[in-house]
């Protein structure tokens, strides 16, 4: 039954996952145990679409049935609501306002129970660093869609040191023009090119160790 569950939310199969998880609870498995079939189930869809052979939204479609699910297993589960696996800001630099990137990533982090602020986007370094200091994030998302903007995220990086607050927090960058050379330069801890690679570096940069500059 695991395996089937896995199946819809890789599926995004809305209709069928809230009676898969209750035959699975009716035979006396747990919701933790569910809930990991659940994220499996996301991240096969995210291997997917990484590999070209699922889109958007497929993508979409699978966080929605991991969404739905959650929303019946959060009350069964002990210390409910579900706790958060960590924080992460996101926004978008100053002077872009292209957002669909940034909120595709926002969306894909929460359904992998992380807390996610979003600032929005033409977000200043000042705000930035404010956020960083009302929040006290584990990790700063900072996305980019213009070659002209991009430059951004170093001064954003710029005002975290300078200000103190920058090795509170990992930071990852992403974005169309962002490569992972370019996060190796500006001294981010983290580069994704698309929302399920930005989901695995950010679990991996809340994990023991510290992975090395860009990922």
């Amino acid at each position: 039954m695991a395996d089937r569950i896995r199946i819809a939310v890789a599926e995004g199969d809305l209709y069928e996952i809230e009676g898969l998880l209750r035959t699975y609870l009716e035979d006396g498995e747990t919701p933790e145990g569910a809930t990991q079939a659940m994220l499996h189930g996301l991240q096969d869809c995210g291997e997917r679409f990484e590999k070209g052979v699922a889109f958007l939204p497929e993508l979409t479609a699978s966080g929605e049935a991991f969404k739905l699910g959650m929303r019946m297993l959060e009350p069964l589960m002990k210390g409910s609501p579900r706790e958060h696996q960590g924080t992460v800001v996101l926004g978008t630099v100053r002077g872009d306002v292209h957002d669909i990137g940034k909120n595709l990533v926002g969306f894909m982090l929460e359904s992998a129970g992380l807390r996610v602020i979003d600032l929005g986007v033409d977000v200043s370094e000042d705000r930035f660093a404010s956020a960083v200091r009302d929040y006290s994030p584990d990790c700063l998302g900072l996305s980019a869609l213009l070659t002209t903007t991009m430059l951004g995220m170093e001064q954003v990086i710029d005002t975290l040191k300078r200000e103190g607050l920058r090795e509170r927090l990992k930071v990852i960058v992403g974005g169309a023009p962002v490569s992972q050379r370019f996060g190796e330069r500006i001294a981010a801890d983290g580069y994704a090119s698309d929302a399920p690679s930005a989901v695995r570096v950010v679990r991996a940069m809340l994990g023991k160790t510290r992975p090395g500059p860009a990922g």
